[in-house]
């Protein structure tokens, strides 16, 4: 069955009335994003794909074909039910189709994003277990060496030679997708099949009941992040939204309008970075019908700022890899609060909660209750931090926030993943990649306040006696191995760092540092 919007506009109340999931025994992302559409309504458009020579829409039956296509390279590369196939694409047609084929055979797809380094990519790569990467010609240069097979344009042929649906269940592993952490490698939160339909209530609700005839929706941030990938495209597939494709590695406030115009975008996603780009160049933005942003509170200025340069309240949302889009506003609904991040989405459980695992009033924990259909299935291939995630029938966000009435409040982040431009990065792994510079002896990374990209990376560096390194070299050290968004962009050298009794480096005392210099 064709997915459906599962909300209609109404009072915040009655939207939670009597809701609940529908997932039915049997339930693959495929059928929901293209497959139950190119049966139904082949030639109704599925994608918009917005280059600067071109405008060129994709109908749902031109996306089961590309699907079915690369489908068929999967099969003869060995692909079975289970196994890891990698998506290393920026928003195209063909990451869509690469995705949807995945699904399709029961396989796990496992989102790459094209900025990552070659250290960062085996890193992701190992830990998956991957054996083939669905990907461009760029990206078969970015894969040299790392043991892994490709599939791109130049390999698809005739759409002949595919299989049946693989049957799968909500629970059945489905996609594959890796959380930055503030302690060892990236993690991979594992979800099911449910996972899309646990994302379309606060989709619809972020875009005032996204569905409505005309709607066109569109976000700057990659499709290999989950506010990409299941915020913006698969929602939008899955409820007949055409899809804006467009390729856009760095933000450009001019680049934007032109999307949003030859695009004709109705509903659109910015993270906060974009909307503060937006404004500092006082731009405006016609036609929208929906504006949405989530990772951290706007404030009354920038929501102010938004109903006059769009013409809409910009609704809030708040999530994370592990379960996301489970709160949200909804101007169409009831009026926001600034500084606040909305309200429970129907169908998603969300409190504060105490040490205990028991709601709590003032504040608290961030959690949401088991039974959300967006929590994921668990950490890839890591029970023990699965289980700690968890603080009885809570799984526990890592971020402090109140609850008032309806209304949550976010107040800070419990752990030290640093959010930067939108993008939330772990520490960890730009402090092993610094340790692997033959003049670093050991080193601490925090986030720096920052009026324009929330936090920029610092490292905080001890250099081995008699070695010398300067601030541009360990800054290329980590943008060639790692994601060129996540380098150091400061780098202050000091004679010790603040360490426990166990030789651990105190980020506390780092990140207290580092705010300080952000506010002289």
């Amino acid at each position: 069955m064709t997915a459906r919007p599962m909300l209609k506009p109404a009072p915040y109340d009655a939207l939670c009335k009597g809701f609940d999931w529908d997932l039915p025994a049997s339930l693959n992302m495929a059928h929901q994003v293209c497959d139950g559409w190119a049966a139904t309504d082949p030639g109704r458009v599925a994608i918009i794909e917005v280059t600067p020579e071109r405008v060129r829409p994709v109908t749902y039956g031109d996306l089961w074909y590309r699907s079915r296509q690369v489908e068929v390279a999967l099969i003869e590369r060995g692909v079975m039910k289970g196994d890891r196939v990698g998506v290393l694409l920026s928003q195209s047609p063909l990451c869509a189709a690469a995705h949807i084929a995945a699904w399709r055979l029961g396989a796990i797809s496992v989102p790459l994003f094209k900025l990552f380094k070659t250290e960062a990519l085996r890193t992701r790569i190992e830990d998956a277990g991957l054996g083939v990467v669905v990907t461009d010609l760029e990206g078969v240069v970015q894969l040299t060496g790392l043991g892994v097979a490709t599939v791109t344009r130049s390999d698809l042929g005739a759409s002949s030679g595919t299989r049946a649906m693989v049957e799968t269940g909500p629970d059945d592993a489905a996609v594959l997708i890796y959380t930055s952490g503030t302690t060892g490698a990236p993690k991979g939160a594992l979800h099911g099949h449910r996972v899309l339909t646990g994302h379309l209530p606060g989709v619809e609700m972020s875009h005032d009941f996204l569905g409505q005839d005309g709607d066109v929706i569109w976000t700057p941030a990659d499709w290999a992040w989950i506010g990409g990938l299941f915020d913006v495209l698969m929602p939008g597939l899955a409820l007949g939204v055409p899809v804006v494709a467009a390729r856009m590695p760095k933000f450009s406030v001019e680049e934007c309008a032109r999307i949003c115009r030859e695009g004709t975008v109705r509903n659109v996603f910015f993270p906060p970075t974009a909307l503060r780009m937006l404004k500092a160049a006082d731009a405006r933005i016609d036609g929208l019908r929906s504006v949405a942003s989530g990772g951290e509170p706007l404030g009354a200025e920038m929501l102010a700022w938004g109903r006059d340069a769009f013409g809409v309240t910009i609704n809030e949302f708040y999530g994370q890899t592990e379960c996301n889009m489970i709160v949200s506003s909804c101007g169409a609904s009831f009026d926001a609060v600034p500084g606040s991040m909305g309200r429970a989405v129907p169908g998603h459980q969300v409190a504060v909660i105490g040490p205990d695992g028991v709601p709590c009033d003032g504040e608290g924990d961030i959690a949401v209750r088991r039974g959300s259909a967006s929590m994921m299935l668990e950490y890839w291939r890591k029970p023990e931090e699965t289980a700690e995630k968890y603080r009885g029938d809570w799984l526990v966000t890592g971020d402090r926030g109140v609850m008032e009435g309806d209304t949550i409040t976010f107040l800070g982040r419990e752990d030290d993943v640093i959010t930067s431009a939108g993008y939330r990065i772990g520490p960890a792994e730009i402090e092993d990649c610094l340790l692997t510079h033959p003049a670093v002896a050991t080193c601490g990374v925090v986030g720096k306040p920052d009026a324009l990209r929330t936090e920029i990376v610092k490292a905080y560096v001890v250099l081995k006696d008699g070695v010398n390194a300067s601030v541009t070299d360990l800054q290329d050290w980590v943008k060639v191995r790692l994601a060129s968004y996540s380098y150091p962009r400061e780098i202050e050298f000091l004679d010790e760092l603040p360490m426990t009794v166990t030789g651990k480096v105190i980020r506390k005392e780092l990140k207290a540092r580092a705010s300080r210099e952000g506010q002289a």
